[in-house]
């Protein structure tokens, strides 16, 4: 792996292209289909398989019962046409690449040892188990080391601790109870295990060490990444227990492993899964990660995945089901700056983690594109002069390949430092790297002013400096330029991503067996890394969604997500709203749902949005699926949509995604639960835009009991008869003296329509 801003992607083309060619499928079954004379859904699938003369020895590589009906095989056409004939079979899908999404950030977020109602939950929460799909991990990573500070492992737990290769089972303890590893479908797509990877699930990447013990790793005073980021490294939830299952390699992710994964996950007993990985948007009776964990929701799994890194493009986020918590990311208020001096006088200030010998103060020439081409300009491999690059610094533009990766090429070519400046596509955003090299990471801004010096000053020199960690950055949260946006092309009506959390230049542990770059020739070792991406946002959620499980154990996977999203604030910590790295301008619920979270106020948010199994199917049938379809999500042997929704956007969602298209009203209708005290009243507030009006009935809600119900309508109406052509955003909040539960409005006149 060669970066650390994990793109969201299909990664490896090789082994996209030998998924064609292998024909590995993913086939959905109708349960109500099964013979009595079956003991189990494996045992049919295995006979079904034979009597169409396939060999389930050779080509059957799973057997799905808990998150999906159904099973993985390898087949040729005049299979696939069999299959597709039989009465049983619902959907046949082919086995899809996915990729990963890749000590501050518990202070940050209030997470604070002190704080007398997060002591008590983080003690509650030895009972939670978080199951995180993956690259694996590296266990003896002392964010694991659990011995005997934890309570004994939970007695309802199924899983296991799978011996492979360098991975015994006794590496498992009180903390890491659970260990799997799924590779059948990377192998039959013909994928070839890449060297130092490992056949069990022991993780070579980091990835997977590293989102595991953010969500749950144990305190480790006086961690850094090579002197950077210096203090305790915490997971969200330290008490929780882990399970990993490793699904991913470096090349990628199978569908066929994920779902294998999943339906392990939910059989093993665990409470809350965390997916930093995905792929493209797709109608979710096609989309391996909503079908898996659709299931999961429905056994009361708490389930968070990554937005994905696709941003600041619209319409980019993934992982859109609304079963899901979708997760953005966003920054801390840590950073680690450096400096780019130029000859003119100029001093420019960016990011870097670079940890080797200084450049000293002396000017050294710059250079920008060696070649006098565009690959030069960007420090593709092979593309610069050592002749002319030797004992320079090197300015390259961002894009095409990965950060560390540049820095890599200009240390190959004799360059003494490298500058790298954003261009439009990522504006003012900052992700700091551990390079190989001196260098330093400019914006947009920073980088033309570099650009324009170096362009028109034949003898341009600078020279690179480094500031270490500082604390206390303001503005602080920011968007993260790379975090995927809305809307939600899958369905218009939900708004995506859910919320945003800390996802910038993050501290985490890390694997043995990888450099921090994770290049091949990256030999430095560290116990932690710090890496950014949704990839490490969503941990931050599965954590905190661990906590509030272990202190409201009867709250619903809904109950949690609204908790998270109805708390969430957008303001930052100059008292100004949220800003977009992307163009530093005011952002918006399409950046960050319904804002950063605040797992204090999450634990007491007055009121939840609830949903159930029941309600996710009458939207599914609002969707227009056909039957077959919604059966292969819901694993139901038949569907009923006599109480489908009027609209997708009817759903009891803690957001709202007003889609106007032609017409000028649109009406749905919410139902609250009372989590907070009995007797509570709250009085509705309407933010946005003059050219909506907004009516809410009724205006008050009151509250005689702990746990009961009330419903409220809105009425949203577009006053302008023009055409709109510009999103609009607002708020509908139900307030009183003690609590503030907030909802996001997005407003939409474009015409659109559900994918399909």
């Amino acid at each position: 792996m060669a970066s650390f801003f994990f793109p969201f992607i299909l990664l490896g083309l090789s082994l996209a292209a030998s998924v064609l060619s292998n024909q590995t499928y993913i086939v959905y079954m109708n349960p109500a289909h099964r013979p009595s004379v079956h003991p189990t859904a494996a045992d049919w699938y295995t006979a079904e398989l034979q009597s169409l003369s396939i060999d389930p020895s050779n080509r059957l590589l799973y057997s799905y019962t808990s998150a999906a009906h159904g099973f993985a095989v390898r087949l040729d056409q005049a299979h696939v046409s069999l299959l597709q004939d039989h009465r049983s079979v619902l959907q046949i899908v082919p086995d899809p690449v996915l990729s990963l999404h890749t000590t501050r950030s518990p202070s940050f977020l209030g997470l604070l040892p002190t704080s007398v109602p997060l002591q008590s939950v983080e003690t509650a929460s030895s009972d939670v188990i978080i199951g995180v799909l993956d690259t694996g991990v590296w266990p003896e990573s002392p964010s694991f080391s659990a011995g005997s500070s934890l309570p004994p492992i939970p007695k309802r737990w199924r899983g296991a601790c799978e011996a492979g290769v360098d991975f015994p089972p006794s590496l498992c303890n009180r903390k890491l109870i659970g260990a799997r590893s799924f590779s059948r479908g990377f192998h039959a797509a013909g994928g070839t295990r890449p060297a130092g990877e490992y056949s069990s699930p022991r993780d070579q990447d980091g990835h997977g060490t590293h989102t595991a013990s953010t969500a749950a790793g144990l305190s480790v005073g006086n961690a850094s990444l090579l002197g950077y980021a210096t203090g305790t490294a915490r997971g969200m939830a330290t008490g929780a227990r882990v399970a990993v299952y490793k699904v991913c390699w470096s090349s990628g992710c199978l569908g066929s492993d994920i779902l294998a994964g999943i339906d392990a996950a939910v059989s093993d007993g665990v409470d809350v899964l965390s997916l930093s990985l995905g792929g493209g948007a797709a109608p979710y009776f096609r989309d391996t990660i909503a079908i898996g964990t659709f299931g999961a929701a429905e056994h009361g799994v708490f389930v968070s995945c990554s937005a994905g890194n696709s941003g600041p493009g619209a319409s980019s986020v993934a992982n859109s089901a609304p079963w899901i918590t979708t997760v953005g990311a966003g920054t801390l208020d840590r950073d680690f700056p450096a400096y780019a001096s130029l000859g003119s006088g100029e001093h420019l200030t960016g990011v870097s983690l670079y940890s080797g010998p200084s450049m000293g103060s002396k000017l050294v020439p710059i250079i920008y594109g060696s070649n006098k081409n565009n690959a030069s300009k960007l420090c593709l491999a092979g593309t610069l002069d050592q002749v002319q690059v030797k004992g320079k610094i090197v300015l390259c533009d961002r894009g095409v390949n990965a950060r560390v990766e540049k820095g890599a090429v200009v240390k190959a070519a004799g360059g003494a430092g490298m500058i790298l400046a954003n261009t439009a596509a990522s504006g003012e955003e900052l992700v700091a790297d551990s390079h190989l090299l001196p260098a330093v990471a400019v914006g947009r801004k920073a980088g033309d002013v570099i650009r324009n010096y170096v362009i028109k000053n034949k003898n341009a020199k600078g020279v690179i400096s480094f500031g270490g960690t500082v604390l206390g950055i303001r503005p602080s949260p920011v968007v993260a330029a790379f975090s995927s946006r809305g809307p939600n092309v899958v369905v218009p009506q939900i708004l995506k991503p859910d919320l945003i959390g800390p996802g910038v230049n993050i501290l985490a542990a890390w694997s043995g067996a990888a450099g921090p770059t994770g290049l091949v020739k990256d030999d430095r070792r560290t116990q932690f890394n710090i890496v950014s991406g949704t990839s490490m946002s969503c941990p931050h959620i599965s954590g905190v969604a661990a906590l509030l499980k272990a202190a409201h154990p009867d709250w619903s996977p809904a109950a949690i997500k609204s908790a998270l999203m109805t708390t969430s604030y957008t303001s930052d910590n100059t008292n100004s709203p949220l800003l977009d790295a992307a163009g530093g301008q005011i952002a918006n619920a399409y950046a960050y749902g319904s804002g950063y979270v605040d797992p204090q106020k999450a634990l007491s948010p007055g009121l939840v949005y609830d949903l159930t199994t029941n309600d996710y199917i009458a939207f599914l049938c609002s969707l227009g699926y056909s039957s077959q379809h919604i059966q292969v999500i819901t694993r139901r042997n038949e569907v009923s949509c006599a109480n489908k929704l009027s609209d997708p956007g009817n759903l009891n969602y803690p957001s709202f995604s007003v889609v106007f298209g032609k017409k000028r009203v649109v009406k749905y209708t919410r139902e609250v639960t009372n989590v907070g005290l009995a007797g509570s009243v709250y009085g509705v507030k309407v933010t946005g835009p003059e050219f909506v009006g907004v009516t809410v009935k009724p205006t008050k809600l009151v509250f005689k009991r702990a746990g009961q119900k009330a419903k409220y309508s809105v009425t949203f109406i577009s006053k302008n008869k023009a055409n709109i052509t510009n999103d609009a955003f607002g708020w509908i909040s139900w307030v009183n003296s003690q609590q503030t539960v907030r909802s996001p409005v997005a407003y939409s006149w474009k015409i659109s329509r559900t994918l399909d």
